[in-house]
C-alpha cells in the first residue's frame, strides 16, 4: 500500500487492531530505550512519543506525530539541554527525564519490520517538504501500546533532490569511545547505514512511495501521554 492508499480513522484506545495489526487512527507509543545499562539493569524508556497510526501492513508502519504532543525526552539531570552539553561529556553526566510539547512541524515516520532504520519525513510551514531522515535503530519491537527501540546515533538526511549526507557522526564516535556502543554493534550499524544508502541511491521504498504528497486527517485528535508512558511492554494484541 502507498502513501495515496493508506485510508484514515478516528483515534482509538492504544493496543486496538486486529490480528495484531493496528488500525488508522490509532493512537500508540513510539518509543526508545536508554543507550547503555543503567543502574538496577535493564533498559529504561528515555524518549516516548504519542503518535496515530496511519498504516500498519506487514509491509510497513506509519505513524503520524502531530505539532503539540506531549512527549518525554532526556535531559541532563541539571537540566541542561542534551545537545547543549559539550560532546566529551554528553553521554556521561547523570540524565534524567521531562515532559514537553513537540512544537516543531509534524512528523510522519515510516518503519519496515526488521529494519535497522526508519525514515522520518519534515515539513516546514504552509506543507513546504524539507526532508527525509534515516534514523539507525535497533529493529522495533511491538508490544500492545506501540513499539520500542533503541537510537544507534548515527543518521542520515535526504534532500528532496535525491541528494544526502551522513549526519551525527561526531556523537556516533563518541558513543563508541565512552563504552555506549561496542566495536561489533557499531560496524553492524555502519553496514546498516550503508544499505540505507543504497536503497536512497537507487530511490526504493519508502522514498520513492509519495509519502511527502500525504495529509493527516484534519479530525485526528493529538494522542494524550499517559501516566504509565514508561510501563513495561506487555503482549501485542492476537
Amino acid at each position: 500500500m502507498t502513501a495515496t492508499e493508506a485510508g484514515t480513522g478516528a483515534g482509538t484506545p492504544a493496543g486496538a487492531g486486529d490480528g495484531g495489526r493496528w488500525a488508522p487512527g490509532d493512537h500508540i507509543l513510539w518509543r526508545y530505550r536508554a543507550n547503555g545499562r543503567p543502574a538496577g539493569g535493564g533498559h529504561a524508556v528515555h524518549i516516548c512519543r504519542p503518535v496515530t497510526v496511519v498504516q500498519d501492513t506487514d509491509e510497513l508502519l506509519a505513524v503520524w506525530m502531530a505539532s503539540g504532543t506531549e512527549c518525554v525526552r532526556p535531559v541532563l539531570a541539571d537540566g541542561t539541554q542534551v545537545h547543549a552539553e559539550p560532546l566529551a561529556t554528553r553521554y556521561t553526566r547523570p540524565r534524567t527525564t521531562v515532559r514537553s510539547r513537540w512544537f516543531g512541524s509534524g512528523v510522519l515516520k515510516l518503519a519496515r519490520p526488521g529494519e535497522p532504520w526508519s525514515v522520518w519525513l519534515f515539513w516546514d510551514r504552509g506543507w513546504l517538504f524539507r526532508n527525509w531522515y534515516v534514523n539507525l535503530e535497533e529493529p522495533r519491537s511491538r508490544w500492545a501500546g506501540g513499539v520500542d527501540s533503541q537510537d544507534h546515533f548515527l543518521d542520515i538526511s535526504v534532500r528532496p533532490d535525491h541528494s544526502w549526507e551522513w549526519l551525527d557522526e561526531d556523537e556516533f564516535a563518541q558513543a563508541q569511545r565512552v563504552g555506549l556502543m561496542d566495536a561489533a554493534t557499531a560496524g553492524r550499524v555502519r553496514e546498516a547505514g550503508l544499505a540505507a544508502v543504497e536503497v536512497i541511491r537507487r530511490w526504493g521504498t519508502p522514498f520513492s512511495d509519495g509519502w511527502e504528497h500525504w495529509r493527516p486527517d484534519p479530525g485526528w485528535e493529538v494522542p494524550a501521554l499517559p501516566d504509565d508512558w514508561d510501563r513495561a511492554p506487555s503482549p501485542t494484541p492476537s
